[in-house]
């Protein structure tokens, strides 16, 4: 149904629906000129006459029509109905499968909500909220967004993002979330007492839930930490920091720029995690030949506790577990990755 659709939505482009009223003009025109020449008539009736003839509504006749003008009337009918009717056609079909594209469109968002699984809930659809939702997107990483305003509701369905209109605060929205199964949870509404309430319930619901909130008050942070928050950042904290390196050490600032958030050059730092089943699971960084043959930096390497080694040696060994900090090529990241989440052909696995 989708399908079929969508190939009729193509049909009717607006280059369709120009075309229509375009034809309709040109049967005006046509229609006036003729009468005007025909009858000498002015414009204002000849326009009159063309209009109550093709819409067929049965007015009498401005002024007695000669026998040229009888025959110009009925050759007018004949195409000026045809044109009308197309051109309407068009107008009502566009009308009926806009409303059926928008009924499957919520239906098809439906669905996605209620089959969604290890993805992140966001709370508040503002300028960080925004941004934040666009990143998860851009790294195919599933995204629902809860959202109080009714405002909102057409844009989400614009661009396909899963939404509820509804208090972000309250236990019921929260489950209709699905937040049993989500792998994590960004509260971002502009209220510190919201956000707070928002941790707090949201971890009650999902002791394992990783919960990432915002703060405004720098005294406010460890009550998130607290309350069961994760991570509680400080968007304007971070924001004058960043503004600061701009200043103090403008080379690094936009060096980490280019690597984490320009996706238009080829360098890039990803973080990777090793699998269970990787053929690089106990081996050391030297033998594991991922300098040397893929040519890509290790910055640090965070082990499953938290700890963070940042340069690690070419001796440290890679665990399985570890969260890897890369820096390098597209490409020699992806082959990496798949590195890190496969045995090596050549290799058995290792004993644990």
């Amino acid at each position: 149904m989708i399908k079929v659709l969508d190939e009729r939505q193509t049909r009717l482009s607006p280059r369709y629906l120009v075309r229509g009223a375009a034809l309709l003009v040109a049967v005006l025109c046509f229609g006036t000129v003729g009468y005007m020449a025909i009858e000498k008539w002015r414009f204002l009736d000849a326009l009159y006459m063309t209009v109550i003839t093709i819409t067929t509504v049965g007015f009498k006749e401005v002024r007695n029509v000669s026998d040229a003008g009888q025959i110009f009337t009925i050759v007018l009918i004949f195409f000026g109905i045809g044109i009308v009717a197309y051109s309407l056609g068009l107008v009502v079909q566009a009308m009926v499968l806009f409303q059926m594209r928008e009924i499957l469109g919520r239906r098809k968002l439906g669905l996605i909500k209620r089959s969604m699984k290890d993805h992140y809930i966001l709370c508040g659809y503002g300028r960080i909220g925004k941004t934040i939702c666009k990143e998860l997107i851009a790294h195919k990483i599933p995204v629902l967004v809860i959202d109080a305003s009714q405002g909102m509701k057409s844009p989400f369905e614009e661009l396909g993002i899963p939404y509820i209109i509804d208090d972000a605060t309250s236990e019921d929205v929260l489950m209709e979330a699905h937040i049993d199964r989500a792998k994590g949870l960004v509260t971002v509404v502009s209220s510190d007492a919201d956000n707070l309430f928002i941790t707090m319930t949201a971890r009650g619901l999902n002791p394992d839930l990783f919960i990432l909130t915002r703060t405004e008050e720098e005294q406010n942070q460890k009550k998130f930490l607290r309350a069961g928050a994760d991570r509680a950042f400080l968007p304007y904290l971070i924001g004058g920091r960043k503004m600061a390196d701009a200043i103090v050490k403008p080379a690094v600032s936009d060096f980490l720029d280019l690597t984490v958030h320009d996706k238009d050059i080829e360098l890039k730092m990803e973080e990777l995690q090793v699998k269970d089943q990787s053929g690089l699971a106990g081996v050391n960084l030297v033998e594991s030949g991922i300098r040397q043959d893929l040519n890509i930096i290790i910055v640090a390497i965070r082990k499953g506790d938290g700890e963070m080694t940042f340069n690690p040696s070419s001796l440290t060994k890679i665990e399985a577990g570890d969260t890897l900090i890369a820096l390098g090529n597209k490409d020699d990241l992806e082959a990496l990755a798949k590195l890190l989440s496969e045995p090596r052909p050549d290799q058995k696995k290792r004993p644990r």
